[in-house]
């Protein structure tokens, strides 16, 4: 939702100067100065509904002593993909890089630069491309140049994002092809995982077997991790009925039992009514207890994701790194 706003032109106009303001304020300072107005709109309108709260939270219930890395804060670039087209490429990454992430997560292409200009790139804004979304490849050949543009990126992580069907035998089919690209993967020196979404938890297979049931079984756990959406994992528990609370317990069930192993999560809030494609929430203006499934299990990447942003996608990816830097747990 962006409540009217014109996202682009704020990108635009806030990004006029580089570097410092003549007055001294920072890059950072203007991109939030520029959103200031639409957020005080947003949250208002979404406070009136009740649909998020106007002052994110940085974790619920007690404070701990724990705190996320600052370098394993990342941002899904499917987050701000409104800002990857029409020339803000580099401005958006410009922005994110000057929020203060140290990572982002590959997603859309290349946008006409070759894997190792867009490294160069990265290399400039002091950012790093950790991980990426890409499907399984349809020939040997796709797949070395997916692992090749990979390493040539800096990457850790290659991630398939999404696969649906109501067939069994697709489900063991990927698991399959999963498998033999994680053996190569190792060989480049990449580690291969699995995003979920909710319906691997809820789709009958038949006889009560899910999507997840058969990535847990037939994916090798020495090759493939797990990219646990936390969003979708716990939007899966409600869709199986649960209440919120007993939501977060199915996630984190589903963490700690999983044979495969979880290193990466996508860290995404949900507000707790209405259907999937208006439950987004920035971090911490939704239910998700955060700090209480990071307690039960830590990883190695905590990346910031909002499908639909609240307000605009630059305000999302500020609000988000903020509420990792702050989160106790």
């Amino acid at each position: 939702m962006c409540y009217g706003f014109d996202g682009h032109d704020a990108l635009r106009r806030s990004l006029e100067t580089r570097g410092s303001h003549p007055s001294g304020v920072s890059r950072r300072t203007l991109l939030r100065g520029s959103l200031t107005g639409a957020a005080g709109v947003a949250l208002a309108g979404t406070a009136a509904t009740g649909s998020a709260s106007a002052r994110p939270r940085a974790g619920h219930g007690p404070r701990w002593g724990r705190r996320v890395p600052r370098g394993r804060i990342s941002i899904q670039l499917w987050t701000v993909r409104d800002g990857l087209g029409g020339g803000l490429y580099d401005e958006t990454l410009g922005a994110i890089a000057e929020t203060g992430y140290p990572r982002v997560e590959q997603a859309l292409g290349y946008f006409g630069r070759t894997a190792r200009d867009l490294r160069e790139f990265y290399d400039d804004l002091g950012i790093r491309a950790s991980s990426s979304h890409d499907g399984i490849s349809e020939s040997r050949a796709a797949l070395h140049e997916k692992f090749q543009n990979a390493t040539t990126l800096g990457q850790r992580y290659v991630v398939v994002p999404f696969l649906a069907s109501d067939s069994l035998a697709d489900w063991k089919t990927w698991a399959r092809q999963m498998n033999k690209e994680a053996a190569l993967a190792r060989l480049y020196g990449l580690r291969y995982g699995y995003h979920n979404h909710a319906h691997e938890f809820t789709t009958d297979l038949g006889g009560g077997v899910t999507p997840w049931d058969v990535l847990t079984s037939q994916l090798d756990p020495h090759l493939v991790h797990l990219e646990v959406d936390l969003y979708w994992v716990v939007t899966g528990g409600v869709n199986l009925g649960l209440s919120n609370r007993q939501a977060e317990d199915f996630a984190i069930r589903t963490i700690r039992r999983s044979p495969l192993r979880v290193r990466q999560y996508h860290v995404k809030d949900r507000h707790d009514d209405g259907p999937e494609e208006t439950s987004h929430a920035d971090l911490g203006t939704g239910f998700i207890d955060f700090a209480r499934i990071f307690r039960a299990h830590e990883v190695e990447e905590y990346i910031v994701e909002n499908d639909t942003p609240d307000v605009t996608y630059l305000q999302t990816a500020d609000v988000g790194y903020d509420y990792l830097r702050r989160i106790r747990y």
